[in-house]
């Protein structure tokens, strides 16, 4: 093989891992679909550029390079590692965005935007969490009784709790959702 076809070979093959990826994160941020498989569903209504019903080849295809030319910054076909990040980084702002607009709609009680002390005690979802910990009840909380409990959550939930924490990273979460 001529170095010319492998190196557009190997362009399109990271082209494809890369805009898979994306693609699939991109599925992932939007929550279930049909038949509730969390990201398991295509974003159909923007693959289906006509809006038949039916996804082609070639609407794949213009939905593929539609999300390259975005994520390709400098315009040379191709992704580099800033730019595969910054994507990623657009993507998980997008999300946190929308988290954070859910999270105002639910809570902030008086309109302005905000979240205000009162508003996140009202929710009481921290306080709630508070008293669960505080095993013997003496109204504070240590580090053996924050481990017991999640120690405790490990084992119900298979390894992990139901925020898909399996020990290594940040603990309990006290006012988001």
């Amino acid at each position: 093989m001529t170095s010319w076809r492998f190196s557009k070979l190997a362009l399109a093959l990271a082209l494809g891992v890369a805009v898979t990826a994306g693609a699939g994160m991109a599925l992932a941020d939007r929550g279930a679909g049909a038949g509730g498989a969390r990201g398991a569903q295509m974003p159909f209504e923007e693959i289906d550029a006509d809006g038949d019903g039916r996804v082609t080849a070639a609407e794949m295809e213009a939905y593929r390079d539609a999300r390259l030319a975005e994520a390709d910054a400098n315009g040379d076909g191709a992704l580099d590692k800033a730019e595969l990040i910054a994507a990623a980084e657009a993507r998980r702002a997008a999300r946190l965005a929308r988290m954070a607009d859910r999270m105002l709609e639910r809570r902030d009680a008086d309109g302005d935007g905000k979240l205000s002390a009162e508003e996140l005690a009202e929710a009481g979802r921290g306080m709630r969490l508070f008293e669960r910990l505080d095993a013997d009840g003496d109204g504070a909380v240590t580090e053996a009784e924050v481990a017991a409990m999640h120690g405790a959550r490990m084992g119900r939930h298979g390894g992990g709790d139901r925020h898909g924490h399996d020990g290594r990273g940040p603990g309990p979460r006290w006012f988001g959702d």
